[in-house]
């Protein structure tokens, strides 16, 4: 077929979230934007990640939830109803059609070319279509990747032909594996062995290090996800690493697993959660001096720092600073901005905290673990400050011990830790573990983006009796141990 070609004035490879966004925003901003995709518009998160895996674990925490609470917790001993569990996964996953996204982007004027995109030359996007034609796009001010990333598996010779599972399968499976090995110890995999579990799989969980679970959180995060997934039924096993794997017959048929300290197991699926590489293997990069299948590193404005002429942007996953949807959004609405006031050639704001900064990829990046409890925190860990020499103080307090805790659960467990700085007096960091904590999460990033000083917080009144009243205790602890605050 012939192929065609357009000019317009920016182009985005990648219609997940951090896709969608940036063409919102040029578009936004007046000018002409097209995004290519050759999956289902809204990208990994819609169908194969943040939705569908949230309505798998919603039920399982519900339950949780209500089996501590007095006169709830007989109606919430029996099984989880798997079907209804599964139809309302692919309700939130959309039945995996993408039609609702197509209908939003034309309500924002983006222009969409269906098909495989790939980079030829500074500001050019070739895209080989379905109907086997081809798209040549031009850019007159800027192309955008935002192509995310897939599974990284490790070397393991003859993992292709076991058939593993990935985050997609996971999300997506249509039964429930009697026994389930899942590889990992980071989000991913918390958060499906806490699904498949109550789900009614035999779950067994294979971490390769030594420090437990969540490693990148407060230690204590990983420690109190673990204890309950024992309590649970699961198996953790730390230290240990997958040497072979060996699917006994046809697809469905058993995985022998055999691992590094000589011993082996037997699970009808294993999940690989081991990381994520970014999809750019097959975009182009070599046709503007880059190394396909690399990570694209990206100034403050996410311009692609090995490119001349700043011409190409790299947004969400791909440029490897923030792996979160709504991090992604974030820098997508961020470089959008950027994009715009250069096609004007209007002056930056850039910054810390400014209109055209990324200061919320170093200093407060959210995030939520959907486990049973729930792990929240944004901001510097301990860890992370010990490593840069920043000098905090370390105030935590027991979450049950909060009136709305005792409301929400009986025997509620959780624990709340926030990181003053102790020169300037305002909060750098925070971690929530417990039910519920989830609610908690932007209050704690909006004190530390607004760098509000602790004398000020403490006429943030929480509501009685809610959970929120931790920010108080928190409070009070700080000032009796350093003698701030009235």
């Amino acid at each position: 077929m012939k192929g065609t070609s357009r000019v317009c004035d920016v182009v985005v490879l990648g219609a997940g979230p951090a896709g969608e966004n940036l063409a919102d925003r040029t578009s936004a901003a007046g000018l002409t934007s097209v995004i290519v995709e050759n999956e289902l518009l809204g990208g990994e998160c819609s169908f194969w990640a943040c939705e569908p895996s949230k309505a798998l674990l919603r039920p399982v925490v519900a339950r949780a939830d209500a089996r501590r609470v007095p006169g709830l917790r007989r109606a919430a001993e029996g099984p989880l109803d798997v079907p209804a569990v599964f139809a309302h996964r692919d309700e939130m996953a959309a039945h995996w059609q993408d039609g609702d996204q197509v209908d939003w982007l034309r309500s924002v004027s983006v222009d969409l070319v269906r098909g495989h995109g790939r980079l030829d030359g500074p500001r050019q996007v070739v895209v080989d279509t379905a109907d086997g034609g081809t798209v040549r796009l031009t850019a007159r001010h800027a192309v955008g990747v935002a192509t995310g990333t897939i599974t990284a598996f490790p070397d393991l010779p003859g993992l292709e032909q076991v058939r593993p599972w990935t985050n997609r399968d996971a999300t997506a499976a249509r039964y429930v594996p009697e026994r389930l090995a899942v590889v990992g110890g980071g989000v991913v995999a918390v958060e499906m062995a806490t699904a498949w579990q109550a789900l009614g799989s035999r779950v067994t969980v294979l971490v390769r290090g030594h420090k437990g679970l969540l490693s990148r959180m407060e230690p204590f995060a990983g420690e109190m996800v673990a204890d309950a997934l024992r309590a649970a039924g699961a198996d953790l096993r730390f230290d240990t690493s997958v040497t072979e794997v060996v699917r006994e017959g046809e697809a469905g048929s058993p995985v022998r697993i055999t691992l590094s300290d000589g011993g082996s197991l037997v699970a009808d699926e294993i999940l690989f959660a081991t990381g994520r590489a970014p999809h750019t293997a097959d975009i182009g990069l070599e046709t503007v001096g880059l190394t396909p299948g690399d990570w694209l590193a990206v100034d403050d404005s996410y311009r692609v720092t090995d490119v001349p002429d700043g011409w190409l942007y790299a947004v969400g996953d791909v440029n490897h600073r923030a792996l979160m949807t709504h991090q992604g959004k974030y820098q997508a609405r961020i470089a959008g901005a950027v994009i715009g006031a250069r096609a004007e050639g209007e002056p930056l704001d850039d910054g810390r905290w400014g209109a055209h900064a990324s200061t919320a990829d170093s200093a407060a990046t959210p995030q939520v673990v959907f486990s049973e409890p729930e792990v929240t925190s944004v901001g510097l860990t301990t860890r992370e400050a010990e490593r840069t020499g920043r000098r905090v103080d370390v105030v935590d307090h027991d979450i049950g011990r909060v009136a709305g805790a005792a409301q929400y659960a009986d025997g509620y467990r959780g624990k709340a830790r926030v990181l003053i700085d102790a020169d300037r007096g305002t909060v750098v960091g925070v971690t929530f573990v417990g039910p519920g904590t989830q609610e908690l999460l932007y209050s704690a990033t909006v004190a530390i983006t607004s760098e509000v000083h602790v004398d000020r917080l403490w006429h943030a009144v929480p509501a009685f009796p809610t959970i929120s009243e931790v920010w108080l205790r928190v409070l009070e602890t700080y000032r009796d141990r350093v003698g701030r605050m009235t």
